[in-house]
């Protein structure tokens, strides 16, 4: 594997063996760190989402919003107050981490977040709080996490390695562009699912659960993992054997309850009339009447109504229950598999070590949110985020395309890229054009991505050629930077340049939609397909012997 590794070149690469060259390996995590962070800040150094788009503005005066009157109304008034003004709709740890927020910056500056005054704050001095808040998150969850997770989960692999997987995921220009150019805090929920992984490796699957309930409440989306994480933790008691198992399964229902009750704690009594303010929370988290889709998002809902017109021809009520029921289908194939595996693997069973369907979690993850994704209510451009972050893992674990044979690193790649290409027009109404094509460009660069070298076979490559974003080629010592001109590329120089018919006014957005669809929908199947062989491996359709429990009964 090793030699592997040593065949491959990457800039990444090369300077984490300059670096070690030179007596300097053990600081290449310390630059790798301010690196990113840098990145991080001059990234928010352009536009944000609403930018002086009176009278609304956008998600960046949304979350200012939520942190005044977070911090100015009590609980119960929080998903009750002004809702046509940009509603509180997030789960209850975003309201509190936004009351702490509001706090800190009130304490610099009152007029920031004086309550019904301070609506569509803009200030040069404002913008640098709110833009430090998302990078002190980032900083204080996501990157230690990150960090924890290329050393223990990568531990097989070089330090090298590590270090490259480390750059690739701390880099990862989806999450960068939103968190930090359109304006989120996505890093939260992420960072704490991501914590949740370490702990089931670990064998700590209660204070997982606990993290993964964190997560859930900190913003909705974190569900699309929720089949996935389930799967694993049932499969696990399972595993178990009856008597270890019902044990650990109380304990997982009783800890993910006392943790999601916690969070509730002021809308339920007696701080808040019941059941009137819980019902209001659930109301706001999940906003049916909003209908299926709003912008045009690269999902199946999305990219088939102009042919099938699901809105015209559906009630909503209807289309609820066309996508719940889709969605449901999709994201149990991945839950299903891995309780097929973890009923089936044989071996040591103690609470305290992980099940063998652990090495299946990253890809369970990554298969459930794209199913969300592609099928379920409400979908909008920075839900690629949740798919995208499991497949980053799975990225770094390749650590390059030297890893002959698999193609995993080419399609995590690959995605990687369309996630950021599906979210053009809500970057370049951000104001976040440049960053949208420079940093992609460097990640790809910098990890040495060469579509035209890719080692997986003809459909792969030709679906990268095709349907790519315009990516740098690797750089072998003095080569030069090379650009892939694809059918994106295509389509956003028939954008800028022609304009499209008049009958058909969304026609360079619906076929950007058609496109991100396919690869998504096409790169959902390969991740199936990828877990199945994982599993395989594992020993799930191999004739494994019995768990020990049923050995006992037959003796």
């Amino acid at each position: 594997m090793r030699e592997r590794e040593e065949r491959f070149t990457s800039p990444a690469r090369n300077w984490v063996r300059w670096m070690q060259r030179i007596g300097a390996g053990d600081r290449v995590t310390y630059v790798t760190l301010g690196s990113a962070a840098l990145v991080r800040w001059m990234v928010a150094l352009g536009g944000y989402s609403g930018q002086a788009d009176a009278p609304m503005h956008g998600d960046y005066e949304a979350q200012r919003h939520w942190m005044e009157l977070t911090l100015h109304l009590p609980p119960t008034k929080w998903y009750f107050y002004d809702l046509p003004y940009w509603g509180l709709d997030y789960p209850p740890i975003t309201a509190y981490v936004s009351w702490v927020c509001g706090w800190i910056g009130s304490q610099i500056n009152k007029d920031w977040f004086a309550l019904e005054k301070s609506r569509g704050y803009e200030s040069d001095s404002s913008r640098v709080f709110m833009r430090a808040t998302v990078l002190a998150l980032d900083l204080a969850i996501y990157v230690p996490c990150i960090v924890l997770f290329c050393r223990r989960w990568f531990a097989y692999r070089s330090r090298r390695t590590q270090e490259l997987a480390t750059i690739t995921l701390l880099l990862q220009p989806a999450l960068i562009l939103i968190d930090h150019g359109h304006f989120q805090y996505n890093n939260v929920m992420l960072g704490l699912s991501l914590y949740a992984i370490l702990c089931f490796r670990e064998g700590k699957d209660l204070l997982g659960a606990a993290a993964f309930v964190c997560s859930m409440t900190f913003k909705q989306m974190a569900l699309y993992y929720a089949p996935a994480v389930f799967g694993y933790l049932l499969g696990k008691c399972f595993w178990l054997g009856w008597r270890e198992g019902r044990t650990l399964f109380l304990g997982l229902a009783v800890v993910s309850t006392l943790t999601l009750l916690s969070t509730l704690i002021p809308f339920l009594p007696p701080f808040a009339p019941f059941p009137e303010t819980l019902l209001q929370v659930v109301h706001r988290i999940f906003p049916v009447a909003r209908g299926l889709f709003e912008d045009k998002v690269s999902n199946f809902w999305c990219a088939s109504d102009p042919i099938i017109h699901w809105r015209r021809r559906l009630s909503n009520e209807m289309l609820v229950r066309f996508s719940g029921i889709g969605t449901v289908g999709a994201a149990a194939l991945p839950m299903l598999h891995l309780l097929r595996v973890s009923w089936g693997a044989g071996g040591r069973q103690q609470r305290n070590v992980a099940s063998p369907a652990l090495r299946l979690l990253p890809w369970a993850m990554f298969n459930s949110a794209m199913a969300f994704f592609l099928f379920s209510f409400q979908v909008h451009e920075k839900s690629i985020l949740l798919p995208l972050m499991p497949l980053t893992l799975l990225l770094g674990d390749r650590g390059s395309e030297a890893d002959d044979g698999d193609d995993t690193w080419e399609w995590g790649v690959l995605v990687n890229n369309m996630g950021v290409l599906t979210m053009w027009p809500l970057l370049s109404k951000d104001g976040q054009a440049l960053n949208y094509f420079v940093l992609p460009l460097f990640w790809n660069y910098l990890i040495g991505y060469n579509p035209l070298r890719l080692s997986s076979g003809w459909f792969l490559r030709f679906l990268t050629l095709v349907c790519a974003v315009p990516c740098t080629y690797a750089m072998t010592h003095a080569d030069p930077v090379q650009s892939s001109y694809t059918l994106i590329a295509i389509l956003h120089i028939m954008e800028a340049t022609v304009p499209p018919p008049q009958r058909y006014p969304d026609l360079w957005v619906v076929a950007r939609v058609a496109v991100g669809c396919g690869v998504f929908g096409l790169a959902w199947l390969w991740g199936l397909r990828k877990q199945l062989e994982v599993g395989w491996g594992i020993g799930t359709f191999h004739a494994a012997p019995a768990p020990p429990r049923l050995q006992s009964k037959t003796k």
